[in-house]
């Protein structure tokens, strides 16, 4: 079976795919000096809390956070006898190569939810993925990436209000019954949350302007099914995307092996 890893600032998502769904997915926070033992006795762990008997023989890994490859390529070798495909290294191929500026280079995250998107829904798409930062990423007709937005992630704009003045509480996020707040927690609630749709709705409408054509939203991640109480700000909300992404770069790569 195998095993998907996407590691990013915040969190690190491990999935089982058994060649057709995910029989399994667990969230840890992530950690750089984890090291390769303690993955394994977490992840044997929970696998053996929830009755998985699953033989791992591959690994696909798509990271932001470069740290922490070196452990994981531990992991991999060390417990299931194989060496992990890194999206992004030059060994992994993409079914749809970047078109991006040359010699620039795009997060396995953001790759892998291309090569997600596009698997489901095709090209001419945004994908919207809430996490510390909130990225856009483009969908070219054909499924190549074609670059993006780079934004701060709601829980990062939530921490610098709440560290970088004096009076304001730090709070958590939900959709504010009105706009107007009446009370220091509904503003500061007003402001992060209608202030994210806004800047989801004005960034999609400049991108679909400068695409000159129709464009599907598509909102991961987190904080995604939140967002997706505004009518008309995704067109789908996809929570496992980015690993989705990951089975079909590793399914591709496979199929090169092959030929």
């Amino acid at each position: 079976m195998l095993l998907t890893i996407d590691c990013g600032n915040t969190n690190t998502v491990f999935a089982i795919w058994d060649g057709v769904k995910f029989i399994a997915t667990w969230r840890t926070a992530t950690e750089h000096q984890r090291t390769a033992d303690q993955y394994f006795v977490w992840l044997s762990t929970l696998m053996e809390a929830q009755k998985i008997n699953a033989n791992i023989t591959d690994v696909v890994v798509a990271t932001s956070v470069p740290r922490v490859v070196f452990n994981l390529r531990v992991l991999c070798d060390r417990y299931f006898r194989c060496r992990p495909l890194v999206v992004g290294k030059p060994e992994c191929h993409l079914p749809v190569e970047p078109r991006i500026d040359p010699g620039a280079r795009a997060g396995g995250d953001r790759l892998a939810n291309v090569a997600g998107a596009y698997a489901r829904h095709g090209g001419d798409c945004v994908i919207v993925d809430f996490g510390t930062a909130t990225n856009f990423d483009m969908v070219a007709e054909d499924g190549a990436y074609v670059g993006g937005i780079i934004a701060p992630g709601v829980n990062l704009n939530l921490e610098a209000l709440h560290t970088s003045t004096a009076a304001l509480p730090h709070v958590d996020i939900s959709q504010p019954d009105q706009v107007i707040g009446t009370n220091t927690i509904a503003c500061i609630q007003s402001g992060i949350y209608w202030g994210c749709v806004s800047m989801i709705e004005g960034l999609v409408a400049r991108m679909r302007k400068e695409a000159e054509k129709p464009l599907k939203v598509i909102g991961t991640g987190g904080l995604a099914p939140l967002f997706d109480q505004v009518p008309g700000l995704f067109d789908t909300i996809e929570d496992d995307l980015t690993i989705f992404g990951l089975t079909v770069i590793f399914a591709f790569n496979k199929t090169l092996e092959q030929q």
